[in-house]
């Protein structure tokens, strides 16, 4: 009797550890423009790259989530536009049992690091196959960018208490 009881208690706990899925990792949306072609191939200069990354969460379900990166790279030459892609490389994640503090951390830091290698190389072939020598996107240090949203939601918590204070 006793080790039915043991095996019902190690069924419950396990059904109260964290667990996390990856139910699809899709491309949402993707787009590459060279606005300028075929003239832009012959002209001469140092092109300058743009990187801009953002992330959106939403919450599809119960413990089901959509993480999406959204990647824009824009080249440019002189004020002409080289080229522009954008990418937004999406997963749904399936996070259960987590406190609100780790799922938050989770969602916008782990489920990004799961999609970069994705959104690197759709970015990747798209350069490629528009003409131009090979684009290597970075490393990005997704703990560090959660890190700076935090400080940034805690300084807009602080100053919107800030004028209250003074009202009273």
């Amino acid at each position: 009797m006793a080790e039915q009881n043991n095996g019902t208690a190690a069924a419950a706990t396990n059904d109260q550890q964290a667990q996390f899925t990856i139910q699809k990792i899709y491309v949402k949306d993707v787009s590459f423009e060279v606005p300028n072609a075929p003239q832009v191939f012959n002209e001469p200069g140092q092109p300058q790259l743009e990187l801009n990354l953002n992330q959106k969460v939403g919450r599809v379900s119960d413990g089901l989530f959509e993480v999406v990166l959204h990647v824009t790279l824009t080249c440019k030459l002189a004020e002409k536009t080289v080229y522009l892609a954008e990418v937004q490389q999406a997963g749904l994640f399936s996070l259960a049992n987590f406190d609100e503090r780790t799922l938050d951390m989770m969602l916008g830091t782990y489920c990004p690091n799961v999609l970069f290698p994705y959104v690197r190389q759709t970015l990747g072939e798209l350069v490629s196959n528009g003409g131009f020598p090979p684009f290597y996107l970075q490393p990005i240090n997704f703990e560090a960018l959660y890190a700076e949203g935090l400080r940034r939601r805690a300084e807009q918590a602080q100053g919107a208490q800030a004028p209250e204070a003074g009202n009273a």
